[in-house]
């Protein structure tokens, strides 16, 4: 039995919704550096969603469920000997609690620009990773995005 996908929602093994995030938005830190995220990432975020430090230095977005799940696997991994203490305490003290304003933005946490390379009113790019939004500096997104289409290709950059 395999698992269903309805529109932009997946059925998980155990019959849950899971969200599905995909696509990619170009959009622009404002001057105190808050985002307006696409609606159509937004409208799966709201009302809260949580920020935390990405793969490759970009900054991950996800659900509130998705964060508890984050938390119960990296902790598990850390028992197992598969991920360091200091691993864990990086990303629970980079973890970020936040909400929408009225105009749909969110604000990024300082530290976390600071660590993906984001300055106020600098372009960025919004961009779907199945279970999560990622939030990434224009160029290093662009080079990510090269070496995965040729790992794709079956081709080594």
């Amino acid at each position: 039995m395999g698992t269903k996908i309805r529109g932009l929602e997946q059925a998980g093994s155990e019959g849950q919704v899971v969200q599905v995030f995909v696509g990619r938005h170009e959009r622009q830190l404002d001057p105190k550096g808050r985002l307006a995220l696409p609606a159509t990432f937004r409208h799966r975020l709201e009302p809260r969603c949580y920020l935390l430090l990405g793969q490759d230095k970009c900054i991950a977005v996800v659900t509130a469920e998705e964060s508890e799940n984050i938390a119960t696997e990296i902790t598990a991994a850390v028992k197992r000997g598969e991920k360091s203490e200091q691993e864990r305490r990086a990303l629970a003290s980079s973890m970020v609690d936040v909400t929408f304003d009225a105009q749909g933005r969110i604000t990024l946490d300082e530290s976390l620009r600071a660590y993906a390379g984001l300055t106020p009113n600098s372009k960025v790019v919004v961009a779907g990773a199945f279970d999560r939004v990622e939030i990434w500096e224009t160029q290093r997104y662009e080079r990510m995005l090269a070496m995965g289409t040729e790992k794709i290709a079956g081709d080594e950059l």
